[in-house]
């Protein structure tokens, strides 16, 4: 397994990087969700998810946060975390890098950051929702010892679904 480059940067996201986060998770989605769920509803979904008012959401809250992957001062991955209802429980709720950075340990390093923040919290369970159809996420996510705790399905609106897994780590 290769590691990050050592000019990796994870930093909060502020409100000057509101369009930069809205374009790169727009093309994010567009280059890996099309095949999986279809145009239509990456759309849909990115619609409502890369906006403004849905990502300021972030800015100074205290029980979720959003960072911004760097490189070389250009921004090439996103991740983000939540307190969730559960007091033992962190939910991990984005992670994407765009492809061209794939298997460069930034993914790790992201993924990293967020269990040491769980075990900050002292919520030694970290969980996410990722597509059944997601192979390459679940691989992923399976090499870094999550689980399927369980199959869920999200009514979205509009027709939609998310058809998911529910997978957790259990951190030391």
């Amino acid at each position: 397994m290769p590691l990050p480059p050592a000019n990796a940067l994870l930093r909060p996201m502020t409100a000057a990087d509101l369009p930069t986060l809205i374009s790169i998770g727009r093309r994010i989605w567009q280059e890996h969700y099309v095949p999986i769920i279809g145009q239509a509803q990456v759309d849909y979904m990115t619609a409502q998810r890369f906006t403004t008012d849905y990502l300021s959401r972030y800015l100074d809250a205290t029980d979720k946060w959003l960072l911004l992957l760097e490189l070389e001062n250009e921004t090439v991955g996103y991740c983000s975390y939540s307190l969730g209802p559960a007091a033992d429980e962190l939910k991990l709720e984005q992670l994407y890098l765009l492809p061209t950075h794939h298997g460069q340990g930034l993914g790790r390093l992201m993924l990293h950051h967020i269990q040491q923040q769980a075990l900050q919290f002292d919520r030694p369970v970290l969980w996410l929702t990722v597509n059944k159809h997601n192979a390459a996420s679940i691989a992923v996510y399976n090499k870094s010892g999550f689980t399927v705790r369980e199959e869920a399905v999200f009514d979205i609106g509009n027709g939609y679904v998310m058809d998911d897994y529910v997978m957790e780590k259990r951190l030391a």
